[in-house]
């Protein structure tokens, strides 16, 4: 389409030299219809982001949930451009390093030690390590999504180049079914070192299943672990431990704990954390200090400011929104929506003879060609105002009634104009 010319020609050229074109499975051409996507954005501002075609959209993903206070924010920026001033990376600690430690232990319910890292990937991988240290044992009980890495990642169907060793040692739990976890320290007696979940995803949990799962997890002899990575700095100050009033044993944070720039952090018991001396868990840029001055900003900001009510109250309206939208159009055949406030999800349904992956493409091609950048949530930032969300809302109108329209009268094949997408694997 001459809508995105640039973003394919782009695409075209960076398919040559980056498999997939991108670092990120999730900014690729595996997650945007190819023909109706922009595939490259090149400034941000707020809750607007500009395409290679300069094409403008509100945007409701914000860097996969990285970014919670807006695009370009100038307490951030001006923060960063301070410490450039004295340098990136040194050849000894930079005090802003210990700074970020305690400002995270304030904040943060079961913080008491930090180390740093750069991705989510690189901190429940520490995290996991830590475990296994603190326990003398292998094997890891997860629910939800926790990185890259192989302990993780081997327990999907992207698990090639996995050892199957390394497969067979993590076994996946249902959240909100404490019978599952409870059958796998079962199966695996005095085996499992750690629990690994995200506190909370497309639903919220039920008959106090986060309180359970830490009595249980302990009553087994196991490390109770949170990955933060979403919730935190989103759900509360605290993230989702003080949200739900649980604290886990170790807790890992990124996306939003630097609003963008590159940092991730583990956190948890001194006794536990105290082990990172004796494991190896060492990062060349792991005190890079442009992310550490944007994350003590982002964080001042967030104790100054009314982020998170703000995020909680935006988002408030779009579910409300969106639920009424849903009802107007007759359309729960097709989809519902789900999730916190500050971190909702549509969830796709299969309607025969269309699969929840046609249907959501359809989707996809007709909101971005209306000036809206999703993914299928709503990633909330502290920038989206009043009337982002009015014009997201006036968006949906339109794009409901020709999803009903396709499904319902099975035309979705005339509707869509590229092919649909794939599944990359299912993970919550």
């Amino acid at each position: 389409m001459e809508r995105y010319h640039c973003s394919q020609e782009l695409l075209s050229r960076a398919l040559k030299t980056i498999p997939l074109g991108t670092q990120t499975f999730s900014k690729s051409k595996t997650q945007y219809p190819f023909g109706v996507s922009p595939y490259f954005l090149l400034r941000g501002i707020g809750s607007h982001v500009w395409d290679a075609d300069e094409n403008e959209y509100i945007d409701f993903i914000n860097g996969l949930a990285a970014v919670t206070l807006g695009y370009k924010d100038l307490d951030v920026t001006n923060a960063v451009r301070t410490q450039l001033d004295e340098g990136v990376i040194f050849s000894l600690p930079h005090p802003i390093e210990m700074q970020v430690a305690e400002k995270i232990v304030e904040m943060i319910p079961c913080a008491q030690m930090v180390r740093f890292g750069k991705n989510g990937s690189d901190a429940t991988s520490g995290a996991i390590r830590l475990a296994r240290a603190y326990t003398g044992r292998d094997r890891v009980a997860i629910c939800g999504y926790h990185g890259w890495h192989d302990w993780y990642i081997g327990s999907t169907s992207r698990n090639r180049g996995i050892p199957q060793s390394t497969q067979d040692l993590t076994h996946t739990f249902v959240y909100n079914d404490l019978e599952s976890l409870y059958r796998l320290f079962r199966d695996y007696p005095h085996q499992i070192a750690a629990v690994i979940l995200e506190p909370m995803n497309v639903v919220e949990p039920k008959d106090d299943f986060l309180g359970n799962v830490k009595e249980l997890t302990h009553q087994k002899g196991a490390i109770l672990i949170f990955d933060e990575t979403i919730t935190g700095f989103r759900y509360a100050n605290g993230g989702a431990q003080e949200y739900f009033g649980v604290l886990p044993d170790l807790a890992t944070f990124g996306k939003g704990i630097a609003n963008g720039y590159p940092l991730s952090a583990v956190t948890g018991r001194a006794d536990i954390m105290r082990l990172m001396e004796e494991i190896f868990f060492s990062f060349t840029f792991g005190g890079e200090t442009l992310s550490l001055a944007a994350s003590l900003a982002t964080m001042t900001k967030l104790q100054q400011q009314p982020v998170v009510e703000t995020l909680r109250s935006q988002g408030e309206k779009v579910l409300q929104g969106v639920q009424a939208l849903i009802e107007r159009h007759q359309i729960h055949h097709i989809l519902s929506v789900s999730g916190h406030p500050s971190w909702s999800f549509f969830l796709f349904k299969e309607i025969s003879p269309y699969s929840q992956w046609q249907i959501k493409t359809l989707f996809l091609q007709e909101m971005f060609a209306r000036g809206i950048l999703t993914l299928g949530t709503h990633n909330m930032s502290y920038a989206h105002s009043d009337t982002d969300l009015e014009r997201l809302l006036a968006v949906y109108n339109e794009v409901f009634a020709i999803l009903k329209d396709a499904v319902d009268h099975r035309y979705l094949d005339k509707y869509l104009r590229c092919q649909p997408l794939e599944p990359l694997f299912k993970i919550r």
